[in-house]
């Protein structure tokens, strides 16, 4: 196992593949970016398709050099060692199985063109199948195409298992699997990744799948990390504005605000400010950030927002109404009896209330941190 330093590192592709930002700027695909796995620890990587993720990747494995920074391996610098030679295992969102090879052969391939022994080999393969669990052995005298997704994601996970490597690189593994062949997949990587304790980096688009297979989650946006940690660390104390509305399902609502004389001023109405918030918040527009559950419903200071959707949460005894106020996106998490309105009153749980900047999108007050950002 391996303890992962990736620092300050910068890649840029050819012109034709670089974003343009205003002012002339050109986006690189990573932008400086430094992140540690501790070993054994799981490093969920997610962000929108073009964010950089799976560049960053590729740095790791030594598929792509950087132009500018390093990555070391145990206080080993690797940036320019070739991907062979690194001890890395990578599986791939299309498994990248060979498909005239039976599960065994694609195990103990990696053997033969290393020039290991036959008995060498036999034995890696049958330790694999061991660790591999219940029923894996039936997948090693069969063809990939006779093997569902699921199955062949397993025996791509062995093949890199059988090498014993010091570090998993996971670029979208189960993508593109059916809903719920993916959730029983995932479940199992994540069993399996626990019982080797193989310091892994996950990279993924799907907010949930980071949240279940990564120890910790680095959230990228546009080449930059832009918050590191625990889901709850994220969903708690998120480092700025895209962090606070990537983070959590149904997304944090956001709304254009105006802070007036101890009041918040939205689409719509009015709330007024308990006296120790008022005096933390610069007078001016600012955004106003309130997660489902962060709502009041129905108090005399309410604003009304017209419902548009309702949407039940049987497990949870809950509902989700959603609605707007003005061009503001609202979830609100109401009991699941709640009455069939077209209308509710809403008033924020100032106890749970997140206010951004208008401009810079940096975190002018957050619920629980004493400190201003």
């Amino acid at each position: 196992m391996a303890r992962i330093e990736i620092d300050r590192v910068r890649k840029r592709y050819q012109a034709e593949r670089i974003v343009d930002l205003p002012g002339g700027r050109e986006r690189p695909a990573l932008n400086g970016v430094s992140l540690r796995l501790a070993q054994g620890e799981t490093v969920s990587v997610v962000g929108s398709s073009g964010c950089g993720k799976s560049t960053l990747l590729k740095v790791v494995a030594g598929l792509e050099y950087p132009d500018e920074g390093r990555v070391l391996y145990n206080d080993h610098d690797v940036t320019y060692v070739r991907p062979q030679e690194r001890g890395v295992g990578m599986v791939f969102q299309d498994y990248a199985l060979y498909p005239s090879m039976k599960g065994k052969g694609n195990l103990a391939y990696y053997f033969e063109v290393h020039d290991r022994t036959e008995e060498e080999a036999e034995r890696r393969v049958r330790e694999t199948a061991d660790r591999m669990g219940v029923g894996f052995e039936t997948l090693l005298g069969r063809v990939p195409t006779t093997l569902s997704g699921g199955e062949q994601q397993r025996v791509a996970i062995a093949r890199c298992i059988v090498r014993e490597p010091q570090l998993f690189l996971m670029d979208e593994p189960i993508s593109n699997l059916d809903a719920k062949l993916r959730e029983r997949t995932r479940v199992e990587i994540r069993k399996l990744l626990r019982k080797f304790t193989i310091t892994t980096l996950y990279v993924t688009h799907d907010q949930q799948e980071a949240v279940f297979m990564g120890d910790r989650i680095a959230v990228m946006r546009d080449g930059d990390i832009e918050q590191v940690g625990t889901f709850d660390e994220l969903y708690s104390t998120p480092a700025n504005l895209f962090v606070a509305t990537f983070i959590g399902s149904p997304p944090m609502a956001v709304i254009p605000a105006t802070i007036e004389r101890g009041e918040v001023v939205v689409p719509g109405g009015t709330w007024r400010l308990p006296p120790d918030l008022a005096g933390k918040l610069p007078a001016g527009p600012v955004r106003a950030g309130v997660r489902p559950e962060g709502w009041i419903l129905d108090a005399p200071d309410g604003v009304p927002m017209p419902v548009r959707h309702r949407e039940r949460i049987p497990t949870e005894r809950a509902t989700f109404l959603y609605g707007h106020l003005g061009e503001a996106n609202v979830a609100v998490t109401a009991p699941i009896d709640h009455p069939d309105r077209s209308e509710v009153a809403i008033t924020p749980d100032w106890e749970r209330v997140y206010f951004f900047a208008a401009q810079s999108e940096e975190p002018l007050h957050v619920p629980g941190v004493l400190e201003l950002f």
